[in-house]
């Protein structure tokens, strides 16, 4: 009997720490962010930021308490899709609106053009490497067509695909010798070899969704690929075989993007268009950062 007892002990409070990971819980407040949050990122100092907070063309700054606070107002007519941080922390943007990738000084929040080009469709996703390559998806909704760049410094932008469906999350693997983007409307998911000067090769189809669009993605530590399913209001985890392992079921649908953060890298915050708020859900795995 005590035997039983004791594995029945055993059983139940591995089931309860099982059961608090990959449950959706409510973050922030419902609507405080304009319809177009999204591009969540950390500093190096664990801050968290999200762009669209109270209206679009601006950048709040969340506590790890949920509360929302301003940090900068954009210049008329930029909005911003996404946040990256440099080698040096700055934080650099994506500005679909202004067809920018916008620098922000993190001590006087002084706003820059980082890189303009004519060419430039609304870039919407970045990311970077530890060797400084940032990388842009680059859509073009109208035609459904899309665009991937390389950001090599001020002013320096290098097309490296042009034929693209509608370029959106893109993502580095663990390693940096991997580089995923997505297409929203065709629901694939690309995977590039990324050599030592950030130069793509052999592209091939990492994964292909039935129905919903895509959004931004992130990688765990164990190269796993956490994609949101915009509309679905799922985030779907790709190992980096291209194997569906679950699906995380958030409360709201219009799942837009996420990132790792919390003390150990397991807390995934994640940006909902039509709640206009973030919801969070804890992890096995940390995030690649961590």
């Amino acid at each position: 009997m005590k035997i039983f007892l004791a594995i029945f002990i055993c059983i139940t409070s591995f089931s309860t720490g099982l059961s608090q990971y990959y449950e959706a819980r409510d973050f922030t407040e419902e609507n405080i962010f304009s319809e177009n949050i999204e591009g969540p990122n950390i500093d190096k100092a664990g801050n968290l930021f999200v762009v669209n907070f109270q209206k679009d063309g601006t950048i709040g700054q969340v506590l790890p308490n949920g509360e929302v606070k301003l940090f900068v107002t954009l210049p008329e007519g930029s909005i911003a899709n996404s946040i990256m941080f440099d080698k040096t922390g700055n934080m650099l943007l994506a500005d679909w609106k202004g067809h920018n990738v916008l620098k922000v000084d993190m001590k006087t929040k002084v706003v820059s053009t980082y890189v303009h080009n004519d060419q430039f469709n609304q870039p919407n996703d970045l990311c970077i490497s530890r060797k400084g390559f940032l990388f842009a998806s680059d859509p073009n909704w109208k035609e459904g067509t899309g665009k991937l760049w390389r950001i090599d410094g001020p002013k320096q932008a290098t097309l490296l695909f042009s034929d693209m469906g509608t370029t959106n999350g893109i993502e580095l693997s663990p390693d940096e010798k991997k580089l995923y983007v997505n297409e929203s409307v065709q629901r694939k998911v690309w995977v590039f070899e990324v050599d030592k000067k950030g130069n793509l090769s052999n592209k091939r189809l990492f994964y292909e969704f039935p129905d919903f669009g895509l959004d931004g993605m992130k990688c765990d530590k164990q190269g796993n690929l956490y994609v949101t399913r915009h509309g679905k209001g799922t985030v779907a985890i790709l190992s980096p075989q291209g194997l569906l392992i679950r699906e995380v079921v958030m409360k709201g649908k219009l799942t837009s993007n996420l990132v790792f953060g919390g003390s150990d890298g397991k807390t995934c915050y994640v940006t909902l268009q039509d709640r206009k708020c973030m919801e969070a859900f804890d992890c096995e795995i940390p995030g690649k950062r961590f």
